[in-house]
């Protein structure tokens, strides 16, 4: 089930922050990393930072965008540290790592972490189902890459060996928000097919006119966090996508 899970860095600036966040990793028995474009490779100190865990670092994958880096996920969640112009479902750590199991049992799931100047953008952010948000001092809630990712991993981690000791099992976990039950009868929808019927959506909006591309407003943005609100699964997106194909022969 952890190996189900992959963490994803946003252009991450410092290569010793890579080697800190594999040690984080390994420490919670968390394999997979994924970097979107980091602004220096991993180098000597990503190794020296690692202490130990240079196996995460020498099978890490290297992407050049966040689709790439949550292709086949059935679950994107994003680490957030600010408000948002607009609302998105927000967890803490410890319900979050309950969903997160609950997915990891049918499909990939990764966790997004942001720059470690900025965080993630708000297009970033709207790339995933939910936000967590690490209740910090709010008079000192600025936490180094390597330790927000240890923070979530190792909530990850204490559900996962609550789950095995029984702890959860059967309760929580079952009746997490967006987790679907065993007799579920299909897989969740990917992000990368998410992603398409979400261009699809709007080329159909705009096309019927219900979307102005000169004053757009927050229409997909809405639209988006309804439908990963919505926890859809590969019928479901099919039957979407064909109510869009047979709107959009009537515009043809």
């Amino acid at each position: 089930m952890l190996g189900k899970i992959r963490i994803v860095l946003m252009e991450t600036s410092h290569p010793g922050n890579i080697g800190a966040v594999a040690r984080a990793m390994k420490n919670m028995d968390i394999s997979s990393l994924y970097l979107v474009s980091p602004r220096a490779m991993p180098d000597d100190s990503s190794f020296g930072r690692a202490a130990g865990a240079s196996d995460i670092l020498d099978s890490l994958v290297l992407v050049d965008s966040l689709q790439k880096a949550v292709e086949g996920c059935g679950l994107v969640v994003g680490a957030s540290a600010r408000n948002r112009r607009i609302p998105w479902p927000v967890m803490n750590p410890r319900d979050c790592a309950k969903e997160v199991l609950a997915k990891a049992a049918v499909t990939d799931v990764a966790l997004v972490f942001g720059r470690e100047d900025r965080g993630l953008s708000n297009d970033e952010l709207q790339q995933c189902n939910f936000h967590v948000h690490i209740p910090a001092n709010p008079d000192f809630s600025s936490l180094n890459l390597a330790m927000a990712v240890q923070v979530i991993c190792y909530e990850v981690r204490m559900a996962f060996l609550s789950m095995l000791d029984g702890v959860d099992n059967g309760s929580s976990i079952a009746s997490i928000r967006g987790a679907k039950d065993q007799g579920w009868d299909e897989l969740p929808a990917t992000a990368d097919e998410l992603e398409g019927f979400f261009d699809h959506l709007e080329r159909t909006v705009k096309s019927t006119g219900f979307l102005d591309p000169e004053n757009p407003r927050q229409l997909m943005s809405r639209l988006r966090r309804l439908f990963l609100r919505a926890d859809i699964d590969k019928v479901e997106l099919n039957i979407l996508r064909g109510i869009l194909t047979s709107v959009d022969k009537l515009f043809k």
